[in-house]
C-alpha cells in the first residue's frame, strides 16, 4: 500500500509540475552552494547502515543537489534498485515528491516537529 500511494503521489507532483500548476515552482534551486565546504558530518543523522529509515520516518538527505532538505519517507520500492520515495516538508507553500537513492536518506535525530500529515486536526 505503501509503494501504491508513492507512485500515486510521485505522478501527481510530476503532473503539477509539468503542467504548470504549482503556485511556485524553480527547478534551478539547489542546496549545492550552501553545503559547499561544509563537511557531511555538519548534518545529524542516524547511522544507515545500523538504523536505516523505514517508511515514515522523517528524514534528512546527506547526499546529492538536494542535501539537507527534510522530509518523510512515504515509500521504499521492493525490487531492489534501492531506492525510495521522499516528500519534502513544505517550501513556499509546496511539497515535493521525489525518487532519491536510499544511500542518500539518513533518519534524523533528535526531537523533531511532527510531519505536516500528523498536524491535520482530528475531530
Amino acid at each position: 500500500a505503501y509503494v501504491a500511494y508513492s507512485e500515486m503521489a510521485l505522478h501527481f507532483d510530476r503532473y503539477l509540475r509539468v503542467g504548470g500548476l504549482y503556485t511556485y515552482y524553480d527547478a534551478t534551486i539547489t542546496n549545492e552552494d550552501y553545503y559547499k565546504g561544509i563537511s557531511a558530518d555538519a548534518l545529524v543523522y542516524s547511522d544507515p547502515i545500523k538504523d536505516p529509515a523505514a517508511v515514515r520516518d522523517l528524514i534528512v538527505l546527506t547526499k546529492g543537489p538536494d542535501m539537507g532538505k527534510t522530509g518523510i519517507i512515504i515509500g521504499i520500492y521492493p525490487d531492489g534498485s534501492n531506492k525510495c520515495v521522499v516528500k519534502f516538508d513544505r517550501f513556499m507553500g509546496l511539497r515535493e515528491v521525489r525518487v532519491v537513492p536510499t544511500s542518500w536518506v539518513g533518519k534524523r535525530l533528535g526531537e523533531q516537529d511532527p510531519d505536516d500529515v500528523f498536524l491535520i486536526p482530528r475531530k
